[in-house]
């Protein structure tokens, strides 16, 4: 290893289990107690936009009962400390990397604590409270609506993710069901460039068997353990 290595490491729900977050898709197809499609497509929104908005401001309510757990500490460590490349995109939609202190980091499925202008495209802080048909700050637009990425839309920043990848000598998946794309794709992306691929979660995921190493645990286990290697590996 040199100390050129770039690193691309993908979380997902279970590195903020163990925090206190459900996980994403709990028994019987539910997600916290309400069915995906009720909650996170577009014809959901617009059928139900009460529903919809009530169920994110219950989300981002949460976020202040919770706390980032050694997982999210340990990447903020490597983060703060690696000397090459380092990109942490995240499938979750929670501030607990950011709260660690991750500074590398790209939400690819869009962010609790943001609004977005359906109008103008807007994305802003948000932290109380978003009402359907709330008007945006920058045009004006009766428009704001979660920042989610719902099923059926593109997730954020694909290009930067996938060019992060294709230079990308270390992939790293952590927490994942390895059932969703387009993420559940990029191990198989990043072993196509010659990176090498780990896996850290809970239990095997879907696509386990496409990692050159998959390792089972705790997130917060096995993650700081990972971290502590790569970095006296650099040390």
């Amino acid at each position: 290893m040199t100390r050129a290595t770039n690193i691309v490491i993908l979380t997902g729900a279970g590195i903020s289990a163990e925090s206190g977050i459900a996980t994403f898709r709990g028994p019987g197809g539910l997600w916290e107690g309400h069915r995906v499609e009720d909650v996170c497509t577009p014809e959901a929104l617009a059928r139900d936009p009460v529903l919809v908005h009530r169920f994110y401001d219950l989300r981002r309510a949460a976020l202040a009962t919770v706390v980032p757990n050694p997982a999210h500490d340990a990447l903020a460590r490597l983060d703060a400390a690696w000397p090459g490349e380092l990109l942490i995109v995240t499938q979750n939609v929670d501030d607990l990397h950011e709260r660690a202190g991750a500074k590398r980091l790209l939400h690819m499925h869009g962010e609790l604590r943001s609004a977005l202008c359906a109008s103008c495209g807007d994305q802003s802080r948000w932290e109380g409270s978003l009402a359907p048909r709330t008007s945006c700050p920058v045009c004006g637009a009766a428009a704001l609506r979660p920042d989610i990425v719902f099923f059926g839309e593109m997730p954020y920043r694909m290009e930067v993710i996938e060019a992060a990848i294709a230079r990308a000598h270390i992939f790293v998946s952590i927490g994942t069901s390895g059932a969703v794309y387009p993420a559940a794709g990029f191990v198989q992306t990043a072993r196509w460039h010659g990176a090498e691929t780990l896996e850290l979660n809970l239990e095997p995921s879907a696509g386990s068997h496409l990692f050159d190493e998959s390792r089972t645990g705790p997130a917060s286990v096995l993650v700081p353990a990972w971290v502590d290697a790569m970095l006296a590996a650099v040390a």
